[in-house]
């Protein structure tokens, strides 16, 4: 009997050893998994495979690398699942409800409207663009659609205004991010999905965020009109021009309203606000503009149909990519590690809005959901931040990161209208960024201006 406790000790030693052997097999393993899947992406990522098949291409070798017995099986399932959701069904709607208004004139209408109102003050016209980007992106819902529409318009009539070419591209790309902020917002939906949110509650809260970052596009660029000169030279308006431009505007005015009472009148999901944005869209050009013949309004639905592929391919691929790193504990493994990091609250909001700020120099936003989303919403929940909030804090740094290269889809699409290279639309856009920065440290640390709209709901309802 004297001999079983020593036996015992060592039976327990050997216990505690194979556990610990086990438990480093497994972080190498983890380790290994992350390692691969990131390392791949990064490759592809470099090599300019678009963002669709390097996140997927990554995915399906990691898993086929670490699964192999079930991995295709398990890949085809996540695939199909990622895209059975309903909200899903608002993406192709608001698209093609952008692109009703981009053809049927409106945003013509718009801008001739605000160049009368205020065209001939020191950067009036500057101050038009910024306008009217954010009452076209509450139609569009997207950044790139409201840069192609209003660009092509706006960025014409800066120059022959006396504006530089480079800083009326640059002003068009920063605007148009408004397009994720404002509501309808695809990237809400997607960040509704993952989170489990009510996207009409985000599109609610997205309303006073979105004009803070307005009104610091603005401010920055009445400030560098007055130092340069821009836009100073007195305009005639003609006995009659603006209330004829007014009426012909109406119907764009009111298409934010038209969603905002929709959403407010208890329109119970964001695919049924997206139908009347397209009904209304089609209607506002039949009874009062007629832009659009038959031929052109099927277009406007191809077109819709395509670039919706486009989106769901990249939600597909990124699901995949979340899915891995969900499934490998990655994810887990991160959400421990910044909860337990020793840093005061309003630190840890400045690392993850530069880590958001830096994923959006090289991801698209969807991608972006589908990877931080699931990592970092645990942590602001620890931190205090609520899940509507942070929505739209998230919109906020994509918004940004539309701006900035080398993937910054708007600067691409600004460089197109304005046919300029990329490196001088890049320097005039980097001012609009710090102003939108600055936007985003004040919308970081004031949650009322997410929340106050929402208060004005039955209820009461809060983030």
């Amino acid at each position: 009997m004297r001999g079983a406790g020593p036996r015992a000790e060592r039976a327990g030693k050997g216990r505690f050893r194979r556990s610990r052997a086990r438990e480093e097999r497994a972080d190498f393993v983890q380790a290994a998994v992350a390692a691969t899947l990131v390392g791949l992406f990064v490759v592809l990522a470099l090599l300019e495979v678009p963002i669709a098949f390097s996140l997927g291409l990554s995915a399906l070798a990691t898993v086929l690398l670490f699964l192999p017995g079930q991995g295709l099986a398990i890949l085809a399932h996540q695939v199909v699942g990622s895209l059975m959701h309903e909200s899903l069904m608002a993406i192709p709607l608001f698209i093609a409800a952008g692109l009703a208004f981009s053809r049927s004139g409106v945003a013509s209408r718009l801008v001739r409207l605000a160049r009368l109102m205020v065209g001939g003050l020191p950067g009036g016209l500057g101050v038009v663009a910024v306008a009217v980007s954010m009452f076209f992106a509450a139609m569009s819902g997207s950044g790139p659609a409201t840069v192609a529409a209003i660009g092509s318009l706006m960025i014409p009539a800066l120059a022959e205004n006396g504006y530089d070419r480079g800083f009326a591209a640059g002003l068009l790309a920063a605007s148009g991010g408004l397009g994720i902020i404002i509501p309808p917002s695809i990237a809400m939906v997607i960040y509704g999905l993952l989170a489990e949110e009510n996207v009409l509650h985000l599109f609610i809260a997205g309303v006073l965020p979105g004009v803070v970052v307005g009104v610091a596009l603005i401010g920055y660029t009445v400030w560098a009109s007055w130092r340069r000169g821009y836009g100073s030279a007195a305009q005639r308006v003609a006995r009659g021009e603006l209330p004829r431009a007014l009426v012909g505007a109406l119907p764009g005015l009111a298409a934010p309203v038209v969603i905002l009472v929709c959403i407010y009148g208890g329109f119970s999901s964001p695919t049924r606000v997206a139908a009347v944005a397209v009904v209304y869209a089609v209607v506002v050009d039949l009874v009062f503009y007629r832009d659009l013949g038959l031929r052109a309004l099927i277009g406007v639905f191809r077109q819709a149909a395509v670039v919706s592929s486009q989106v769901l391919v990249i939600v597909a691929a990124a699901s995949l990519f979340a899915w891995v790193l969900e499934d490998q504990g990655i994810t887990t493994a991160a959400v421990t590690w910044m909860s337990h990091l020793p840093a005061p609250r309003w630190a840890m909001l400045l690392l993850i809005n530069a880590a958001l700020l830096a994923a959006g120099c090289v991801a698209d936003a969807i991608s972006i959901y589908y990877i931080f989303v699931p990592i970092l919403l645990p942590v602001v929940k620890h931190l205090g931040v609520s899940p509507l909030h942070f929505g739209v804090i998230l919109a906020v740094n994509l918004a940004i990161g539309q701006v900035t290269p080398p993937v910054g889809v708007n600067l691409f699409v600004a460089c197109g209208v304005a046919k300029l290279p990329l490196e001088r639309v890049s320097r005039a856009a980097m001012p609009f960024i710090l102003a939108e920065v600055a936007a985003l440290g004040v919308i970081v640390f004031c949650p009322a201006l997410s929340e106050a709209l929402l208060r004005l709901l039955p209820g009461g309802i809060r983030g």
